[in-house]
């Protein structure tokens, strides 16, 4: 053979290069609609939408990922594989993949930890997962929130993360006296939107996120958004809808909401009640010890950044630090780990409504020496709410992808 290739070769007429139209990997991905889920330890993944069929109502439903037991999907958004997500870390790098270079699996697999998708560093968590319209040119409508757990705030234009390299990219930079600082919440929001954060050892301030100046810099850690005493640290970063009500009809509302278990009459007009009630939202809180409480987001009066706050939870001695506080609705059910592997879930509907101010109720019976981990808001499965609400169909799982996109 090496004598006839001696004899007989002749060099290559043909050249061989890349595709002269430019068509990259992403162009040749269809665009289809998919469930992306994940979950409280850390696992990702995408499932075609039509691999949930759409039920009659009433219907038991049916699982949407598989997870370990002390596990469970806290966020789930229905997208198009060509939908850009962020994913911020405790350390304040932002990392971006489309939906389709997610891993993808079916009803019944776990998808992948994120940590295998995502370059990492040692003791690195990813803090939020955040989904954008895919046409970057409305990045610049859109405003982005930060929060530390030094009570640092900071409020970007979107359009400063459309470029995002596959090593990551600073979203925030902590050095010099915020060098033991982290990331604890990014979250979207307008101008009609306020903030609300809680810390550990059970304050809440809430103010107007237009309050904050929109930063041109990514390395800032931002402007004080909350005055912590001794130890205290914020652990939660909430965005709230204003109702409109001024503070004399929320001091109204309040004293006779139809949550309430008293008799009064209310002094507003029955139509405005009505309409309170439908843009109440409720902030639940969870401690260390079990303990925890639902109360109404109109208790939370709005005041100006930079305060320390107001009682978002009382007696600590017996509850423990605050380890989350997030506004939940009925919808919605809340799961609570321990350290000692122990797990509860229950309804969001069966808390009953107390006051801002109180020291809550027993939540979960933890043993001596134990303490609750870790809290996550999920919805309620369908095998469990059938008979309160019928699952969604294909139609309204389209309806809240066109949202999602804007």
């Amino acid at each position: 053979l090496q004598e006839v290739r001696d004899e007989f070769a002749t060099p290559r007429r043909s050249e061989i290069t890349a595709a002269f139209d430019g068509i990259d990997d992403e162009a040749l991905i269809e665009r289809e609609d998919m469930v992306v889920t994940v979950t409280m330890a850390g696992y990702i993944k995408r499932t075609p939408l039509e691999a949930f069929r759409a039920q009659r109502r009433g219907g038991k439903g049916r699982a949407g990922m598989a997870t370990k037991e002390e596990d469970a999907v806290t966020e789930l958004f229905v997208t198009s594989t060509h939908t850009p997500v962020l994913f911020f870390s405790t350390h304040g790098k932002v990392y971006r993949k489309k939906v389709w270079r997610l891993p993808e699996g079916g009803p019944n697999t776990r998808g992948r930890p994120m940590v295998n998708l995502l370059p990492l560093a040692e003791g690195e968590t990813i803090s939020t997962v955040l989904p954008l319209p895919e046409d970057e040119d409305s990045w610049a409508d859109l405003h982005v929130m930060f929060a530390t757990a030094k009570g640092n705030v900071r409020r970007n234009s979107m359009d400063l993360f459309a470029n995002i390299p596959t090593a990551g990219k600073i979203a925030m930079k902590f050095e010099g006296d915020d060098a033991d600082d982290r990331l604890i919440g990014v979250a979207l929001l307008t101008e009609e939107d306020d903030v609300l954060l809680a810390t550990r050892q059970g304050r809440a301030i809430r103010f107007k996120g237009d309050d904050v100046r929109a930063f041109q810099s990514r390395n800032s850690t931002g402007v004080r958004g909350m005055t912590m005493k001794g130890d205290d640290a914020v652990i939660s970063l909430s965005i709230l809808h204003r109702s409109g009500a001024t503070q004399e009809e929320r001091d109204a509302y309040l004293r006779a909401a139809p949550w309430k278990e008293n008799d009064r009459e209310a002094t507003l007009d029955p139509a405005r009640v009505e309409e309170m009630a439908d843009k109440e939202q409720f902030i639940l809180t969870v401690c260390a010890n079990g303990y925890g409480k639902r109360s109404s987001a109109y208790e939370y009066r709005r005041t100006n950044r930079g305060g320390q706050g107001i009682t978002n939870i009382d007696n600590l001695a017996r509850n423990g630090p605050v380890l989350a506080s997030f506004p939940c609705s009925n919808g919605q059910q809340l799961m609570l780990v321990t350290d000692q592997a122990k797990l509860i879930r229950m309804s969001v509907a069966d808390l009953r409504v107390i006051g801002r101010n109180s020291a809550g109720v027993k939540l979960f019976d933890v043993a001596k020496d134990e303490h609750v981990v870790s809290a996550a808001r999920i919805e309620e499965s369908e095998e469990e709410g059938a008979a309160k609400a019928p699952p969604p169909d294909m139609t309204a799982l389209r309806q809240q992808m066109a949202h999602n996109m804007g």
